[in-house]
């Protein structure tokens, strides 16, 4: 029970990554703060719950939680779910900016010369612009406590460019988070509060497998380019959400750590 009695604030937790790291900071004690988009998110891909919603699914484990459903991209509105998490539980100790991802249709341009404003702009808003909207939104109770753990969401894609022109915004956006992370990073550090991100690789999520990255022929086309010779499971990306939302990152900030079975090496 690491973190018993704290709080823990996750965008994109109704399904996917983001509900993994919901019901595991809730087995180390935490009272979660659940955000989507909408709190009905995994009907979506079809992700099985083990109760009605996720939050009935943490109250399950026996810690307390509160669904709020908020446009991450609405800076007034992410205000306003802070002051919301403060009214009800008094404290926000640990933010997991998980809300985002590669969400235009397929078909889309998305080549670097090429790509159209608004579909730019749009994926630079989820990714980016409300990462940013919910760190600054958290940093306020944060720095008055002085304390707190902050987790951004980026991407392998934020790392390299694979070498080509496609997929640019949301490379861009997440490479964006790293950045962001380290520029926060440096600003809270003399307020005891640590700010690390992520970069997940090649993860079975339900929407990652409904999309088809578990059939055989995306598998081999991977596989052949990650070392441990597997493709991630939210559980892998939540192993190290614990170690970056726990006492064992407390000398650990300004960081951005790939969870993608070796693929990106530098």
């Amino acid at each position: 029970m690491k973190l018993q009695n704290k709080v823990a604030l996750i965008t994109g937790g109704a399904r996917g990554l983001g509900r993994a790291y919901v019901l595991h900071l809730a087995r180390l004690g935490a009272n979660i703060v659940i955000n989507d988009i909408s709190l009905k998110a995994a009907q979506e891909y079809d992700e099985k719950l083990t109760a009605d919603t996720v939050m009935a699914e943490v109250e399950a484990l026996g810690r307390r939680a509160l669904g709020i459903e908020v446009d991450v991209t609405d800076k007034a509105a992410v205000d306003a779910m802070v002051e919301q998490t403060l009214n009800t539980f008094g404290r926000l100790d640990i933010l997991v900016t998980n809300a985002g991802g590669s969400l235009l249709p397929r078909g889309t341009d998305q080549n670097a010369s090429t790509i159209a404003p608004e579909h730019y702009a749009y994926i630079m808003d989820i990714n980016l612009t409300g990462t940013i909207y919910c760190c600054q939104a958290a940093s306020v109770p944060m720095k008055k406590a002085r304390s707190g753990k902050i987790v951004n969401v980026a991407s392998q894609a934020g790392l390299w460019s694979g070498r080509t022109g496609s997929g640019m915004p949301y490379k861009v956006a997440k490479a964006g988070v790293v950045h962001y992370t380290r520029s926060l990073a440096a600003e809270l550090g003399s307020y005891n509060i640590n700010v690390n991100c992520i970069a997940p690789g090649f993860i079975l999520s339900s929407r990652a497998i409904a999309q088809g990255r578990n059939t055989e022929k995306t598998r081999s086309r991977l596989l052949a380019d990650i070392p441990l010779g597997r493709l991630g499971m939210p559980e892998d990306c939540a192993r190290v959400v614990e170690f970056l939302t726990t006492d064992l990152s407390d000398y650990v900030t300004g960081q951005c750590i790939p969870i993608c079975g070796g693929y990106v090496a530098f």
